[in-house]
């Protein structure tokens, strides 16, 4: 053991050993690995260690393909052998809704470039598995790229390539402190001694809680029981001369491969239990926790109906192990805001899907100083503080489990830890009938329906498209009013201010009293955020964005600190609503003595207004494409703000509306948003945003490759409008955009635009597939559907509503 490192990796399971393994891969050599036993003392041990690419995030997805396409090079590179069976696999559904969500799963997975996937039959379905009753079963998705292997052997590969590369392993000597020094490096205080190391990683699985607190982080992730179980031999499996393919009975709850000559079965159970929620006792190694049986027996109960020779079968071992899960299931991954150096690689629920991908993305940011791939579904940047609430915690990791097989609509709003956050007029926009979603634990109104009314869960349209249609319409032919507390909110002060911004942003910043959007980008020229600046006047300035994003961008703007500079996050303190639609002016003219005619307050103008009672910011635009007003206000002033406006406009057709209508607006208008048209993986050329850059300003961060981007011409992709031949349902995102059977790009968001009578969507495609007029198809639900490229904003293209 050496006393300084480059990097110092805390934890010996398999992610622990990938971040190592792909550290050294890209060219840090100085590296160590602390284990406090022995590898793959944890969870990874005793891991089913079975592995597949599908995933609710495609990116995420992605990356688990990238995982399991490395297992033959690091087998290969360490000489290690993993005990890799590709035995393919596949998800059954015997639900309708299902079969239709695996058949859109599939359209997505060719959006990604997972070409490995196919739909099959219940007869394609028994050739895979001989042992499964397909009794009711629709179909399924199976995909060849799928496998099982030696969690032991996986992780001593992937460590044993890392030492042939330079790096160091350390057994036995558990970490005890970490201490940060006035450098930004870490004293890493082991049982062995102390070492420095100039990056630290918390990879420590079931003991990530504790690593964290030690650096004065409190993360969102908590270990959770989890049980299988092998059979002794049986001779269904004894008698075929191959290995079966893995079987994932979705509306049964359970997973299924071939161990042996018999099988290994485990369960997500309905009926989840957490196991040492503030992370395990340090002395606990090669353990497992005492099986459950009964609480498991639903569950088992289907498995016996789906897998009929399980009932004869003899148990040879019940495993029932902790893994470590966050609220989303999804890992949290990078650099910890406000710690200088220090790293996070946890709460890897699927780690032999996972682990590459998460030990390539970290390594790649710490090295290169951002991810090739857009990991912000694994950022731990996605969640605040109050993620890691106890009580929060355990409402959401509890849902996530006992939803692992279970199908999320994409119109559905699940209860875990809500209402948490709410704006100040809640009560009374629930009393108007409000129904809530929520973004980043605050509760924002989805739409407005009557008393007692339930939206169906569907992958369709549901039974509230009339109710987002009326809300739409009312925007367009008089007035809607929209809650914009999930609007974040920064304010940028000091002497320093300006050319702070003017080199963070590559916008020219606005003249006092004015606004602009703001594109965002890193040093590589791709996209960190679409914001929009307010020059308030005095040197202040706001900066507005998407509250989800808080996180994200406060360590963006605090990486890149400067003397003179204040940044602070308002998003708590400040809210508002915005006011759009064709009667807007004469709505805002009746709260307030002040001019707020076009002249006096012009498009993208901004300035302080007195709105009845409220001392209120207010700008001059809208995302919905009308004349609109975004007004901000402090939060316990936004249900007078509500209650000013709404009696002021009781008379123009004034409406509350939500969200999904606000949607459906924007696209009417071709507006794109952010982790849908706009996101970290994209650059301002493929995004459309270059129009609003910069370039002769001076230095900016990103100027460099963005001009190079420029020089080089048009893009090969780029952002485009489809009108989609759709009967009752409409593009969600990453649908695949086909030309005569090519791929040519994918679906960025859609969905119906109620003004102009199509179903819509935003596209990224190949540019020679972009003009308009050309023909196209994309899949919507499974099925493709005839789609052509029109001109952007069919509503309005000219903008003059919104510029009245």
């Amino acid at each position: 053991m050496k006393s300084r490192y480059r990097a110092v990796v805390i934890g010996g399971g398999v992610v622990g050993a990938s971040v190592l393994y792909h550290l050294t891969r890209f060219g840090w050599s100085d590296v160590a690995l602390i284990e406090r036993a022995e590898l793959t003392a944890g969870s990874t041990w005793h891991a089913a260690a079975g592995f597949h690419a599908l995933n609710a995030d495609p990116n995420v997805a992605a990356l688990q393909d990238y995982t399991i396409n490395l297992y033959r090079e690091i087998e290969a590179e360490s000489g290690q052998d993993i005990g890799l069976h590709m035995t393919g696999g596949v998800n059954i559904a015997s639900d309708p809704a299902r079969w239709e969500w695996l058949k859109s799963a599939w359209a997505v997975f060719q959006s990604v470039g997972i070409e490995t996937a196919r739909l099959v039959t219940p007869d394609e379905i028994k050739e895979i598995c001989p042992i499964v009753d397909v009794t009711g079963v629709l179909g399924g998705l199976h995909d060849s790229n799928e496998g099982h292997l030696d969690p032991y052997g996986t992780t001593h590969a992937y460590a044993g390539a890392a030492k042939k590369r330079g790096a160091d392993i350390i057994l036995r000597n558990r970490v005890v402190e970490l201490k940060a020094r006035a450098d930004g490096s870490w004293d890493v205080v082991t049982e062995q001694g102390t070492i420095v190391a100039e990056h630290v990683v918390n990879a420590g699985g079931l003991w990530a809680k504790q690593l964290g607190r030690m650096a004065g982080v409190d993360l969102p992730v908590t270990p959770m029981e989890h049980h299988y179980f092998i059979t002794e031999d049986i001779p269904e499996i004894a008698a075929l001369d191959r290995e079966i393919g893995i079987a994932v009975d979705l509306d049964g709850f359970s997973y299924l491969r071939q161990e042996r000559k018999g099988v290994l079965l485990g369960v997500y159970e309905q009926n989840p239990r957490h196991w040492n929620m503030d992370g395990a006792p340090w002395d606990y190694g090669i353990e497992l926790i005492p099986e459950d049986i009964d609480r498991i027996s639903p569950e088992l109960a289907k498995a016996h109906e789906r897998f009929p020779c399980l009932a004869s079968a003899g148990i040879r071992k019940w495993v029932n192990g902790a893994f470590t899960f966050t609220p989303d299931g999804n890992p949290i991954v990078g650099p910890v805001r406000g710690l200088r150096n220090y790293w996070v690689a946890c709460g890897v629920m699927a780690g032999f899907s996972q682990g590459g991908g998460v030990g390539k993305s970290l390594a790649e940011w710490m090295i290169f100083g951002e991810p090739q791939a857009d990991i912000f579904g694994m950022d731990i940047a996605r969640y605040g503080a109050f993620a890691a609430n106890r009580e929060y915690l355990r409402q959401t990791t509890r849902q996530f489990y006992s939803r692992r097989f279970v199908m999320t609509f994409p119109n559905e709003r699940l209860p875990a830890g809500r209402p948490l956050k709410r704006p100040g007029a809640y009560d009374g926009m629930t009393a108007a009938g409000c129904e809530w979603t929520a973004s980043w634990g605050l509760e924002i109104p989805a739409y407005f329906a009557p008393m007692g009314f339930a939206e169906n869960t569907t992958l369709r349209r549901s039974n509230a498209f009339e109710i987002v249609r009326d809300e739409a319409l009312q925007v367009r032919r008089a007035a809607g009013l929209v809650d914009i507390s999930a609007y974040a909110r920064y304010a940028v002060s000091g002497p320093g201010a300006g050319a702070w911004l003017d080199r963070l942003l590559a916008c020219r910043l606005p003249k006092p009293g004015q606004a602009r959007l703001a594109p965002m980008l890193g040093h590589d020229g791709r996209l960190k955020g679409d914001l929009t600046v307010f020059n308030w006047g005095g040197g202040g300035y706001w900066q507005m964005g998407s509250y989800y994003l808080r996180e994200f961008h406060m360590r963006w703007f605090e990486s890149h600190a400067a003397a003179g500079v204040t940044v602070t996050d308002l998003s708590d303190t400040m809210s508002g609503f915005l006011l759009t639609g064709p009667n807007a002016r004469k709505i805002l003219e009746r709260t307030t003595h002040q001019d707020v005619s076009g002249a006096a307050l012009p498009f993208m103008a901004c300035g302080a207004f007195d709105i009845g009672m409220v001392q209120a910011r207010v700008a001059r635009l809208s995302i919905a494409g009308e004349l609109g007003f975004e007004i901000s206000c402090p939060v316990t002033m936004h249900a007078s703000l509500r209650e000013t406006l709404l009696a002021a406009g009781e008379d123009l057709g004034l409406a509350e509306i939500g969200y999904h209508a606000l949607n459906a607006l924007r696209l009417e208008k071709g507006f794109g948003i952010w982790s849908r048209e706009f996101t970290q993986g994209y650059t301002p050329g493929q995004a459309g945003l270059d129009r609003f850059i910069a370039f002769d300003k001076g230095d900016f961060i990103g100027r460099a490759a963005a001009l190079k981007e420029r020089k080089a011409g048009d893009t090969p992709q780029c952002l485009v409008t489809l009108e989609v031949d759709a009967i009752d349902a409409d593009a969600g995102g990453f649908e695949p955009v086909w030309n005569q059977g090519r791929r040519v790009g994918f679906v960025t968001s859609g969905g119906y635009g109620h003004a102009v009578g199509k179903s819509l969507a935003l596209a990224l495609v190949d540019r020679d597939f972009a003009g308009e007029g050309t023909a196209l198809s994309v899949h919507i639900v499974g099925e493709e559907r005839p789609t052509r490229v029109i001109a952007a904003s069919p509503y309005d293209p000219s903008g003059k509503a919104m510029r009245q």
